[in-house]
């Protein structure tokens, strides 16, 4: 797992992909902090933290469209495949390099409460546990669109499929909050990651939310390693 993960951050770093998401991110996250916190002279970080949220939808396709639809396109993936690492260590070994990339702008992002500090006033409780969700839901999103990438043939059919599957997540919220349907309200409040990361943009730490960002990233790796073992066995 080691050598993977070593070979991703490598191939993260050595291209353009890493600069480019992370580069983007802080530069939309600083129009929303210049927005919402210093033109209102606000020192809601939790406010800004949701704002930020809803850049996985856009940028988490660009991490992840490579990681396994590019070794399928340059049909190094059967490299994958008879090496003696595990597939489910060539799973994790991914899944965490594209996590240390987004950990590291999550890092950067901290300039956003420090200039807070400076003129104002922040509960350091709260802002954790924003960050924890923040943090969390950015994971969802990488296994979500990791395990597109490991369906798809090719990166750029990837970055499409996954940016549909993050726009259908967004519209069942925004259908959901337009319809007044119990039924359909209580599905989209089970699946929905943004209605999950409601209690921690009010600093409250919710187990239940905690339990299913977990679960949920744990089974689309699980399914990711069954696509692969599939491919493997039929090529």
């Amino acid at each position: 797992m080691r050598a993977i993960l070593s070979r991703e951050l490598q191939s993260y770093f050595y291209t353009p992909i890493a600069y480019v998401y992370m580069g983007v991110f802080l530069m939309l996250g600083s129009v929303f902090f210049a927005v919402n916190n210093l033109a209102a002279r606000s020192g809601d970080i939790l406010t800004l933290l949701w704002d930020m949220s809803y850049l996985w939808l856009l940028l988490s396709p660009i991490l992840t469209m490579r990681s396994f639809a590019g070794e399928k396109k340059a049909r190094t993936d059967q490299l994958l495949f008879t090496s003696p690492v595990s597939l489910s260590a060539v799973v994790l070994g991914k899944y965490a390099a594209a996590c240390c990339v987004l950990l590291l702008m999550v890092v950067i992002s901290f300039v956003y409460p420090l200039i807070v500090v400076i003129y104002g006033r922040i509960y350091p409780g709260e802002m954790l546990a924003g960050y924890l969700g923040f943090i969390l839901q950015g994971c969802f999103f990488i296994a979500l669109d990791m395990h597109l990438s490991a369906r798809a043939s090719s990166p750029t059919t990837a970055a499409v499929m996954a940016f549909g599957a993050n726009m259908l997540l967004w519209l069942l919220d925004v259908v959901n909050s337009a319809v007044d349907l119990s039924i359909f309200a209580r599905a989209v409040d089970f699946i929905s990651p943004y209605i999950r990361y409601e209690p921690f943009t009010l600093g409250q730490l919710s187990f239940a939310s905690l339990v299913y960002y977990v679960l949920s990233i744990a089974l689309f790796l699980f399914l990711t390693v069954r696509v692969l073992d599939k491919r493997r066995w039929s090529e």
